[in-house]
């Protein structure tokens, strides 16, 4: 007898169910199916593959719905004889919402159950298997939590209905991204399409910028508000997709062709690899050995306590940062501390004075939200910035961070408190208004502030050091852009040298890490960590710069072991979410710091990055941002571009 090929299970979630209409088999419409719904390898062919309930656990725990009431809803735990049959409900749980829609299951007293269900009739009618080379499209809906219908090849009869009572949807369709590619129907913005490219590339550029459940993809980035700030990034979209198809244009197309595609999409950016009148020429520069560097254990709320003076001023603040930095804030201290950290109040205000600001602020904040709450429908329709600001904002929403407990499930206060303070951040800065990936940066806030003033103002002072990040012409993602690539440069020349051949010198696959500061590379809880350990502004200006340098040195050996070119190294960092460490990151970031500041002939574009000259030769004023400033210097990295200093420009030979 053939011996049957091993399964690799890719993905696997419980507490999928199905919903039997009334029409099937006599089947009563209240009564479910569960089930364990999985994404498997099996001979080089990937299925996706649901079983109900029953084939792996006790059938007396299946759970199917009673009759719903209009508050809360019920289920009844069934219990099953020998027989397999539902008898009578023993008891029913109804759910309660907390404060942050953690679900809890009270149990109540119940009526006799109605109906029976054949468990093995059931099991052969609710389990279904099928090749993801059959899918064809994917309709997402929401039903106080999604559904999925999945659509297969004419030949192949459709599954039913997929309803995630318990999350998990989004999981699914990021794992089906990994072998399929999923585009949304120009005609309906709940369908994605789904085609089956090269399985060693499946997942598109706008993935690497958006990976929310719905796959922001080209047709998306036409029709939104936010096609405005990422300006020509749907030419690059049409080159990757090129790659999926596979086509023979796209495998001939030369390099130069790519470096003036990328080009158009970023005027300027262009790196340049020749030496050139004007530029600072330096030998490859031996920066010694990197130190090896400690983490230490988050700060205590007992040694927050003893930096405070007995009138709640904060004391010896530089030890108090190089404390935060080293090892963060255990999760208690965060909601007071991180308002000091932004700059939302001052390290030197008394108690007193925290009070009178939190009073003054929250009236601020009020006024604003009512001008946005008091425009009436006619205003509206007369209003298009504000309803698509406001169009944006809902849907954002609607997709984020909604596994987590502070905003999962329907009705959340949690959404409704993120909703308002974006639309209230509209009335504060009206000219930039909302863009995509504004709401992962406030998520964490209000997650931690669990106050919709508070998080509001400390979020604005986020917004005052992310803001050109978000600006229509992104001149802040073009400087880190270059930024990040002339310290790559000096840290490792080779590697750098092998992204260049692989058209990858740009570090277009970095646009995410840097727009929203790693939110959707760690988890949530090292978002948090992260965030705080930056915000002290240690160990150097533009930190998070070496933080991507890290996280590269640690792959630069899989990427140019295993030859991987432009499409294989964009797939690789985008799966390195939700896999990353972030203390090892933030070690071997530290290192990276340490390892340039002992170096005594670091280059001058470098101590401007860094902050290690303080006002770069040029004289732009000192009262600029940072990243105004460093801004300023590294534009001379620009080919062709008229650079207010020669003595900003570098140019690496090894």
């Amino acid at each position: 007898m053939a011996t049957e090929s091993p399964l690799k299970v890719i993905f696997e979630h419980e507490g999928v169910f199905i919903h039997p209409s009334s029409d099937e088999d006599g089947l009563e419409q209240d009564l479910l199916i569960s089930g364990s719904l999985r994404i498997v390898d099996k001979d080089a062919e990937v299925l996706v593959e649901y079983r109900p309930l029953e084939d792996t656990v006790d059938p007396s725990n299946m759970l199917c719905a009673g009759k719903d009431s209009s508050s809360v809803m019920e289920w009844d735990q069934c219990s099953g004889g020998k027989s397999h049959q539902l008898l009578e409900s023993q008891h029913s749980y109804e759910t309660e919402w907390d404060m942050v829609n953690a679900v809890s299951f009270k149990k109540r007293t119940c009526t006799n159950g109605e109906g029976s269900l054949n468990h093995s009739h059931e099991r052969s009618r609710g389990a279904f298997s099928f090749s993801v080379g059959d899918l064809r499209s994917i309709t997402v809906k929401e039903e106080g939590w999604t559904f999925l219908l999945l659509k297969l090849k004419e030949s192949c009869a459709s599954p039913p209905a997929l309803h995630f009572h318990q999350g998990g949807s989004r999981e699914f369709l990021d794992t089906l991204r990994t072998f399929a590619l999923l585009t949304e129907a120009p005609e309906d913005d709940t369908c994605l399409l789904v085609s089956s490219p090269n399985r060693a590339l499946s997942q598109s550029f706008e993935n690497l910028l958006d990976d929310n459940n719905f796959g922001l993809v080209n047709q998306k980035f036409r029709k939104d508000p936010y096609v405005t700030t990422l300006g020509g990034f749907s030419k690059v979209t049409n080159y990757i997709f090129d790659a999926f198809r596979g086509t023979e244009e796209q495998h001939q197309r030369p390099p130069e062709e790519v470096a003036d595609l990328l080009g158009e999409v970023i005027p300027g950016l262009e790196i340049n690899q020749q030496e050139e009148p004007g530029f600072e020429v330096i030998t490859r520069i031996d920066l010694g050995t990197r130190p090896e560097v400690m983490r230490r254990e988050p700060l205590s709320a007992e040694d927050w306590t003893r930096h405070q003076d007995p009138e709640g001023r904060m004391i010896n603040i530089p030890r108090l940062k190089q404390d935060i930095f080293k090892g963060g804030l255990c999760h208690s201290l965060r909601k007071e501390a991180w308002k000091f950290l932004l700059g939302y109040v001052p390290w030197d205000s008394t108690l007193e004075e925290r009070k009178v600001l939190q009073r003054a602020k929250t009236d601020e904040y009020f006024r604003m939200k009512l001008q946005w709450k008091s425009v009436s429908e006619e205003q509206e329709r007369r209003n298009s910035k504000l309803r698509d600001y406001k169009s944006l904002i809902e849907k954002d929403v609607n997709r984020t961070d909604r596994t987590n407990r502070f905003y999962e499930g329907i009705d959340n206060p949690g959404l409704v408190l993120l909703h308002d303070i974006l639309m209230t951040y509209c009335m504060y800065d009206f000219d930039l208004g909302y863009v995509q990936g504004m709401s992962d940066l406030l998520s964490p806030i209000l997650y931690v502030m669990e106050n919709e003033v508070d998080a509001f103002w400390c979020f604005v002072s986020f917004m005052d050091q992310m803001h050109q990040n978000f600006e229509e012409q992104m001149q802040g993602m073009k400087t880190q852009l270059i930024q990040l690539s002339t310290l790559l440069r000096l840290l490792d020349l080779a590697f750098w040298n092998y992204l260049e051949s692989q058209d990858s010198g740009y570090l277009y696959f970095c646009f995410r890490w840097l727009l929203i500061r790693f939110k959707r590379e760690l988890n949530f809880q090292d978002v948090l960590r992260l965030w705080e350990v930056m915000w002290t502004g240690l160990p150097c200006q533009n930190f998070h710069l070496l933080v991507c340098c890290a996280i590269l040195d640690s792959e630069k050996h899989k990427i140019m072991e295993e030859n991987y070119g432009f499409n294989e190294i964009l797939k690789h960092i985008n799966e390195l979410s939700m896999k990353l460490d972030v203390e090892e990151i933030l070690q071997k970031a530290e290192g990276i710091s340490q390892q340039i500041h002992s170096c005594k002939d670091v280059p001058h574009s470098i101590s401007i990055i860094l902050g290690l000259d303080q006002v770069c030769d040029s004289g732009p004023s000192p009262a600029l941002r940072p990243t105004q400033r460093a801004d300023a210097c590294s534009n001379g990295l620009l080919r062709g571009s008229s650079s207010h200093s020669n003595g900003c420009k570098v140019a690496f030979i090894s």
